[in-house]
């Protein structure tokens, strides 16, 4: 039985203390008052959460575009909550970590699966690390990002169970989180999704859907979400994939980002995977306009001009290889802190 988003569940925790509704206005209205700027934020959401109304607004990461605020039913973040504690196999009483902001949908959905669920959740400070974890404590669930992860490599351990989102998990971190005892988990989604629709094990092909989540893909190759539980209309995306089953799909690039140089079809994401390990500086693909191929592979580099050795492209297929190396000193990005692509090649002089 899916639990209606007004009734919290009698064994949630904030902290290490039980709140039930009168008490969670209460910590809604202090925060805001007295709190840091995450207290604010959590403080903002809870408030939203426990008004009359029965939707919620949500403003998307902007990506690939403009940021846009969606209205989104509280009972479809419900019912995502409860999907997501079936699939990861989360209880009542179970202790789960907050270190992402509550202004995002990844921070909302913490706070709602702990509401729903009864998880015990501690937050803390929103950070690129997770150097303020206390190291006697063990915690059974938490989502982070792909920075976090990397810069916490010695934390992980601390958690049973990590999904890790909002970007793609690169082979070389994928490498050093599979040393590690947690199960670990990237997960599928977006904003439009109320977070994952679909989760894998690190290290494995393909993506497996949550429960009463179907896929197709459209004429593009694209993928095409079914979630009725969280809204009528199908979701059309920009992502290309390769369609496994109807649970099971591979993710293999952005539509906006595919490349065609010379006749020859070539994903941005995929060259980035292959030079992750390579380029320690934030860096992306892109196509630029070119008289004889069309478009040509350029890589964009963030920080000051230096020589890159080419023998960090032998990895690549012949086309794949950049035509051009260009730096950028700064990138545009998101609020979320995300590259900006479309943005920041806006700053690119093109002869």
């Amino acid at each position: 039985m899916i639990p209606h988003y007004k009734n919290i569940h009698n064994r949630f925790k904030i902290n290490g203390v039980h709140l039930d509704k009168e008490a969670l206005f209460q910590l809604a209205y202090s925060s805001i008052k007295e709190g840091e700027a995450y207290e604010k934020e959590l403080g903002e959401f809870l408030l939203d959460w426990l008004d009359d109304k029965e939707t919620i607004q949500l403003t998307t990461s902007g990506t690939t575009g403009t940021p846009k605020i969606i209205t989104i039913k509280k009972e479809a973040m419900v019912y995502s909550a409860i999907a997501t504690g079936n699939f990861f196999d989360l209880h009542p009483q179970d202790k789960a970590l907050l270190c992402l902001s509550a202004r995002y949908i990844a921070g909302k959905m913490m706070i709602v699966r702990a509401m729903m669920l009864g998880l015990e959740l501690d937050i803390m400070v929103p950070r690129s690390h997770l150097d303020d974890l206390l190291s006697h404590k063990i915690y059974d669930f938490v989502a982070i990002v792909p920075l976090q992860a990397e810069n916490s490599l010695d934390k992980l351990n601390q958690f049973k169970k990590i999904i890790i989102g909002g970007a793609k998990v690169s082979d070389d971190l994928a490498l050093k989180l599979n040393e590690l005892n947690a199960k670990i988990y990237e997960t599928y989604g977006m904003t439009e999704t109320i977070t994952h629709i679909a989760a894998k094990r690190i290290g494995e092909t393909y993506f497996n859907t949550l429960e009463h989540v179907t896929i197709t893909i459209d004429d593009r190759k694209c993928l095409v979400i079914d979630a009725p539980s969280i809204t009528n209309e199908k979701i059309v995306t920009n992502d290309i994939v390769e369609i496994h089953n109807e649970k099971q799909f591979k993710w293999l690039g952005r539509y906006d980002n595919v490349i065609n140089s010379g006749g020859v079809k070539l994903f941005s994401e995929q060259i980035e995977t292959k030079l992750a390990s390579k380029i320690s500086n934030r860096f992306f693909i892109a196509g630029l306009p070119d008289a004889v191929l069309g478009t040509r592979v350029v890589l964009i580099i963030e920080g000051e001009v230096k020589e890159i050795d080419a023998v960090i492209f032998d990895s690549l297929d012949k086309f794949e290889k950049p035509k051009e190396i260009l730096f950028l000193p700064e990138f545009v990005e998101t609020e979320t802190k995300k590259v900006n692509r479309i943005q920041t090649l806006k700053k690119i002089k093109v002869v």
